[in-house]
């Protein structure tokens, strides 16, 4: 059947006569490519938390360690996001994806090799810093070769491989530690991305178009900048992972400092951005959806990423449920999000930010609902009350990752795509890794520090869909505004 979109670019990335873009025919297999390696990068979010408990007892790791072992790697993945996109905008996304997805089967392969907890922590690290190379690299190229309803098509399917690969991970994690045993089954889970991460390398030098065409000056990278919002972020999570470990009041003052550095780091980006090209540009965000849809994503995943990690630590922790059967829990999740995934890819365009506005409504009913479900029945049964509100909030995940990531990117130019994009996700990983420590500092019996981080949850969900709501104020005044 012949292509009828007008969407996408040639494989050399530049725009035919008239500003349109001449379709490349193999955008659909680079699309599956993408699909794949968000698959693999995602999946190593959640699959590693029905494993926690395993590494707890094998590596005699304190709740500390744990945390790190998920906040590490959200950390990390986060701050690469940036520097890569804009590396991958000048320098051609074939080959930093590819050597993004061999850093990440490496370092996924040392994980499952960890020794002790602190190699652990490490290799986790380095691998969410690979998955911060790979992660704008597919966002650029969906950028790069799809246009108008294509591209809302593409990442409404992105959306839809990432909701689920987060919600399946500890399911297929569960499945692995059931099969391989309680306590060497964690170092299955890790290994289990190299595989499909040596495929995708594969499909990539095949499908991935190669670098454009002209020469292009390398630009620094801004390492003031890099150091100062690390600095920052880690100040604003240490405090919340070491709360328990770290005696006193004074750890507090820790996110003070953090956000001391991080206005500072505002400062660098303003004067740095006048004479070269800073790690985040400040001026994206004079497009206010942009500004708001960053802002929403940051938050939005602040309490979506951790909910596997608490929901999965209560039932294993606090039910002593296997792993296996805590994994199942997150199916619900997966089948809400799959339904919806893709159709909010397919009618974003049409709605608009009233559909995310209407996903975090189904979002914050459903955590809502989760906890009074679990009391309304005895504890062994608790995974049954709990899914089915998951599978609201599953649905309503669906209708806010990718149209969400659509519309805030629709106004941003391609040549600046991985930028755009890698920024996006670099508010959606510095706020799970916010959200983990955040909720990870809970602490109590398990029924206790369930509420609370669940209620830690919700609260960073109604934060998003104000900013939501504020976006869908905001644009409706632009539009009654006279030209």
């Amino acid at each position: 059947m012949p292509d009828r979109s007008s969407g996408g670019v040639p494989a050399d990335g530049t725009p035919g006569r008239h500003g349109q873009m001449g379709a490349d025919p193999r955008r659909w297999k680079a699309l599956t490519v993408c699909l794949i390696a968000g698959f693999v990068t995602w999946l190593d979010i959640s699959i590693v938390n029905v494993a926690l408990p395993s590494i707890r007892v094998a590596l005699d790791a304190p709740p500390s360690a744990l945390q790190w072992v998920v906040s590490g790697y959200a950390f990390a993945f986060g701050l690469l996001l940036v520097p890569a996109g804009r590396f991958g905008d000048t320098h051609g996304r074939r080959n930093v994806f590819l050597f993004g997805a061999a850093l990440f089967a490496l370092a996924s392969a040392a994980a499952g090799a960890a020794p002790e907890w602190s190699w652990l922590i490490t290799a986790r690290v380095v691998q969410g810093a690979a998955a911060g190379v790979i992660a704008p690299q597919v966002t650029g190229l969906i950028q790069q070769l799809f246009q108008g309803a294509e591209r809302g098509r593409a990442f409404g399917l992105l959306g839809a491989t990432m909701s689920i690969s987060t919600a399946v991970g500890p399911l297929l994690g569960g499945l692995l530690i059931q099969f391989s045993g309680q306590r060497e089954g964690w170092r299955h889970v890790l290994h289990v991305s190299i595989p499909i991460s040596l495929i995708a390398m594969i499909l990539a030098y095949r499908y991935i178009p190669g670098r454009p065409g002209g020469n292009r000056q390398r630009e620094s990278m801004d390492p003031v900048g890099v150091l100062l919002l690390a600095a920052g972020v880690l100040l604003l999570i240490l405090p919340l992972v070491e709360g328990r470990a770290w005696p006193g009041q004074g750890k507090w003052l820790l996110i003070l400092a953090g956000a001391v550095v991080l206005t500072g780091f505002v400062g660098w980006e303003h004067w740095y951005g006048k004479r070269h090209d800073p790690i985040v540009d400040l001026s994206l965000f004079r497009r206010g959806s942009y500004a708001l849809g960053t802002l929403l994503a940051l938050l939005y995943f602040g309490g979506f990423t951790a909910i596997f990690f608490i929901i999965t630590q209560y039932l294993q922790e606090g039910l002593h449920y296997s792993a296996l059967r805590a994994g199942w829990v997150s199916a619900a999740f997966a089948l809400g999000s799959a339904l919806s995934a893709a159709l909010g890819g397919r009618v974003v365009v049409r709605f608009g930010r009233p559909l995310v506005v209407f996903g975090l409504v189904l979002v914050t009913l459903g955590l809502g609902a989760t906890e009074p479900a679990t009391r309304l029945v005895s504890g062994q049964n608790a995974a049954w009350a709990i899914a089915a509100p998951l599978f609201v909030a599953g649905v309503g995940n669906g209708l806010i990752v990718s149209p969400n990531q659509t519309l805030t990117l629709s106004a941003v130019p391609v040549a600046e795509a991985g930028v755009a994009g890698g920024m996006l996700q670099m508010g959606q990983r510095i706020g799970a890794s916010v959200g983990i420590a955040a909720v990870g500092s809970a602490h109590g019996i398990y029924a206790a520090s369930f509420q609370q981080a669940l209620l830690v949850n919700i609260m960073f969900v109604l934060a998003a869909l104000a900013a939501g709501v504020a976006d869908v104020f905001v644009e409706r005044r632009a539009v009654r505004r006279p030209g």
